[in-house]
């Protein structure tokens, strides 16, 4: 029932995309935003409390709903379905292709906070491709493996609990002084519930770069060698694989509100273009079907 509730929610999320009206996430985030303002200090403990009460909270809410007479299976599937981006992030990533394309670098500048969060206005073409196919290859983790990976595991709760968790961590998660301490609980959590699908998206990326024109021991060299040189435990795996899939050369400079940060780079090919940024995602999708397979066969 598990794996089948998986399927469905993985082929919801592709047929229809992201729910239109009452989207879980989005109420979720309200409720956040609304206790943060009540409870908020710049302390760690204080941070502590709101994101391991808030992530519990919101997995013992999906495991009671499971226990309803709506049922495990159907609750799973919809959850799923809701929490799932695939759709979405390859939608959003070709529309910034297609405008590419035609010479467009306004619409594409406009169109890239929705994948992205750095400073869009100073990035030329090959700044906005590689921020774009960056995004994908996180976001393949964080938006579709990891929450298959959860939900195989536990259920309605594991969905609703990681996703809780990536949405506490792009809410509060130490991108600004503010949350430099209150976030910190909120970053660590999320790094951890991210660890198995990020490494589980970087190893089928890896062993799906066929599917893209890529190599399997480059994408496998490029990954053994410079993943771990990224600041993040979790988004460095998934980029570097898709580099060396790709053929391309992601990381070095880039700026979020003003701030500029030099990324070291990963991969050795030339500075991806339109083109690879529809081939990342061509290998996001089959990233995503293969992670489907193998979880539902696990739940």
């Amino acid at each position: 029932m598990s794996g089948a509730a998986l399927v469905g929610g993985y082929a919801a999320d592709l047929a229809i995309g992201d729910p239109v009206r009452w989207h879980p996430v989005a109420g979720f985030g309200r409720v956040a935003a609304a206790l943060e303002r009540v409870v908020y200090a710049p302390s760690r403990a204080r941070g502590a409390a709101f994101a391991l009460g808030l992530v519990g909270a919101t997995g013992l809410l999906a495991d009671a709903l499971g226990r309803t007479r709506i049922g495990r299976g159907p609750v799973l599937l919809l959850l799923t379905w809701a929490v799932l981006g695939g759709r979405s992030l390859t939608r959003e990533a070709r529309r910034i292709a297609t405008a590419l394309e035609a010479g467009e670098l306004d619409v594409a500048r406009a169109a890239l906070p929705a994948l992205a969060g750095r400073d869009a206005d100073v990035l030329d073409r090959d700044g906005i491709c590689r921020a774009v196919v960056e995004s994908v290859a996180e976001n393949t983790g964080d938006a579709v493996v990891g929450a298959l990976i959860w939900g195989a595991v536990a259920g309605p709760a594991g969905v609703a609990a990681y996703r809780a968790a990536n949405t506490l961590d792009a809410m509060v998660g130490q991108r600004s002084e503010r949350y430099a301490e209150f976030g910190w609980a909120a970053a660590r959590l999320d790094d951890a519930l991210s660890w198995p699908g990020a490494r589980l998206g970087a190893a089928l990326a890896v062993a799906l770069a066929p599917a893209v024109g890529g190599s399997p021991a480059a994408a496998w060299r490029v990954l053994r060698g410079d993943g771990a040189a990224h600041p993040s435990p979790n988004a460095g795996r998934l980029e570097a694989a898709f580099a060396g899939a790709l053929g391309v050369r992601l990381g070095g400079p880039l700026s979020y509100g003003g701030r500029p940060e030099l990324r070291p780079e990963l991969g050795d090919g030339p500075a991806p273009g339109p083109e690879a940024v529809r081939r990342a995602t061509m290998l996001s999708l089959a990233v995503g079907i293969a992670a489907t397979g193998l979880c539902a066969a696990r739940a």
